[in-house]
């Protein structure tokens, strides 16, 4: 017997955990604290929700660290109001008392013939452990659930997984790993790859996951006891019964943000918190948000196009990251396809386009069906940069001057603050409606009076009177068409996985700048929708940090630590990772000669009716 699982007995038997205990209410049989032991000994609680009817049904599961018993109304007020007010379908046809946050909802998901099954994850909630997120050790963890129902008397075999953000990012990891009993999964706004999509974009460290963990995981672990909030339903703490001192919680968790500030290049930290594409093989359907710039949507398009299922669908969408999991738009599409895949009904899913595109226009979304991403018939669309003016410009037009040193002379080079707003490019008015979706690339020339730079590439839009078009995104209400990023040093490319319109970086090694020397940057700007009308103007900033919208505030939400400025809460703002002595400089961006600067942008033709 593990150690672990000596504690968890002894808890066990001094009543210092929750006791398993059945009920019928709200049209559901419902089974609370229901111990999943691991294969180390310890024990980690669930709640089963199921039809009252004795039978055989496929689970939906989710596996993770915000309490299962926290209601999504308690732990997440502003956004759950704001939901509730925006879109009442959400709310319709429920009692709501069984809302969690990212999870679905039973009520709406138990009379359609599925045990929805909630597990709180290891140090989180009611389950006791060590808190170490999308560690190998988790991954096994949330690999035991799945089989464990997968074999209970009222399962059918079949486990689908479902949830946004931690309950998607999560399911490309288990996927790798096979599980016997996973039959389909919905990763809804769910990253990847733990080191490009989350933690270092373009090589410079994001800031979220040290505040998300204050915010988001610490205020629910195991052994908060009063400390935490108790169930709206049944009124336990939703962090178990045992009290722990804080001493004794913080020895309960990793330190997640100098873990992750300590390891600045892509190695065996990341990649055992990274998906294995070649072995994500189940049937799966992919739902990117376009807003999402920070976080998600990446892992969303790269899990689409890379993993190896021959089964995958995609789809995109906009508005706040939570909302169209629980909308009927989203839910009935939830619904039809794990009906295909876990009932095994045909209801015309097979028929389903690989994928669906809510494409954006500047008051509306569209939606549209296409057969692979990116589109086949995408127009590459060069915009090169010009000095003169800061131009964006679809004919390059060459600086007067030849080429010097390092490939250009000094007067075809622009100098901005390398910490500061840096340099914006505009085009001229479009002179017809033109539709971008798809990934974008930029090809830059940089120098720095410093040993490396940080770049910061924003793709904008502007109405004819030059005021700033941004759209309600995952999480700021502010949020501009597509960003990018890349630390200098970290140009090397992965030239097997890179693609024009898709740069990919290994992130394995830096390769320091010599001051004052130019060099080429290929930087990687996600994938966005938007149909430009005629009239309106493309730019694009380079920048030496992160974008803040003109315009003012977008105010507060509950969950985070910042305020919304214009990038949520995804800020690259860490002095650990930024020291004023290496990225306090002066950048330069380079034109003329060898050194030729462009936007690549996908350019969609209108379909022919």
């Amino acid at each position: 017997m593990s150690s672990l699982e000596g504690e968890a007995r002894m808890a066990a038997a001094a009543g210092k955990t929750h006791q398993p205990r059945s009920e019928t209410r709200d049209g559901m049989r419902i089974d609370w604290d229901v111990p999943i032991a691991m294969d180390d000994g310890l024990v980690l609680r669930a709640d089963v929700f199921r039809p009252i009817a004795e039978g055989r049904y496929p689970a939906i599961l989710s596996y993770g660290p915000y309490a299962k018993g926290l209601a999504f109304q308690d732990g997440y007020p502003s956004a759950w109001e704001r939901m509730a007010k925006k879109h009442p379908d959400v709310v319709a046809g429920s009692s709501n008392l069984y809302q969690s946050w990212e999870v679905v909802d039973p009520e709406k998901w138990v009379p359609h013939h599925y045990a929805c099954v909630r597990v709180d994850s290891r140090g989180c909630g009611c389950s006791p452990g060590f808190i170490d997120h999308f560690s190998p050790r988790e991954t096994k963890d949330f690999y035991d659930c799945i089989e464990w129902a997968g074999v209970q008397p009222w399962s059918n075999g079949k486990v689908g997984l479902n949830g946004i953000s931690y309950y998607g990012i999560n399911q490309w990891h288990v996927a790798s790993l096979q599980p016997p009993h996973l039959a389909a999964m919905c990763v809804w706004e769910g990253a990847a790859d733990w080191y490009r999509d989350m933690t270092h974009h373009g090589g410079i460290l994001c800031t979220f996951w040290e505040n998300w963990y204050d915010m988001q995981v610490k205020t629910v672990q195991y052994g908060a006891g009063e400390r935490g909030k108790r169930s709206r339903v049944h009124g336990e703490l939703v962090c178990g019964p045992e009290i722990l001192s804080d001493a004794e919680l913080a020895k309960n968790r990793s330190d997640f943000g100098s873990a992750i500030c300590a390891h600045p290049l892509d190695d065996s930290y990341h990649r055992a918190r990274s998906p294995v594409w070649s072995k994500v093989k189940v049937p799966f359907l992919s739902a990117a948000n376009w807003g999402g710039q920070g976080l998600h949507p990446r892992g969303n398009f790269e899990g689409f196009f890379r993993a190896a299922s021959k089964k995958k669908w995609l789809e995109a969408h906009g508005i706040e990251h939570w909302t169209h999991f629980y909308t009927d738009y989203g839910r009935n599409l939830q619904l039809r396809f794990f009906d295909r895949f876990l009932h095994g009904k045909k209801n015309g899913w097979d028929k389903q386009p690989p994928v669906q595109l809510q494409v954006r226009h500047i008051d509306r979304f569209v939606e549209r069906a296409e057969n692979e991403w990116p589109l086949k018939r995408t127009k590459w669309t060069r915009f090169y940069l010009d000095p003169a003016g800061c131009a964006l410009t679809p004919t390059l037009r060459t600086p007067a001057s030849g080429a010097g040193k390092g490939g250009v002379k000094r007067k075809n080079t622009l100098y901005f603050d390398a910490m500061g707003d840096g340099v914006t490019f505009l085009s001229a008015p479009l002179a017809q409606e033109t539709e971008i979706t798809g990934p974008s690339a930029l090809k830059l020339y940089v120098s720095s009076s410093t040993a490396d730079a940080d770049i910061f590439a924003v793709l904008r839009v502007f109405s004819p009177d030059l005021k700033e078009v941004v759209f309600q995104g995952a999480i700021d209400p502010h949020t501009p068409v597509g960003q990018g990023w890349l630390r200098a040093s970290h140009r090397q490319l992965d030239k097997k996985l890179s693609r024009p319109y898709r740069p990919y970086h290994g992130h394995t090694k830096q390769q320091p700048l010599k001051p004052g020397e130019a060099v080429a940057l290929d930087i990687e700007i996600w994938p966005t929708s938007i149909v430009v009308p005629a009239g309106y103007r493309v730019a694009l900033s380079v920048r030496g940090k992160d974008y803040v919208y003109p315009g003012g505030s977008g105010g507060r939400l509950s969950n985070f630590k910042n305020e919304l400025t214009g990038c949520g809460p995804f800020l690259h703002d860490d002095p650990r990772d930024r020291p004023a002595a290496i990225f306090g400089g002066v950048t330069g961006l380079h034109f003329g000669g060898a050194a030729r600067p462009y936007l690549l942008l996908p350019v969609i033709p209108a379909k022919r009716k």
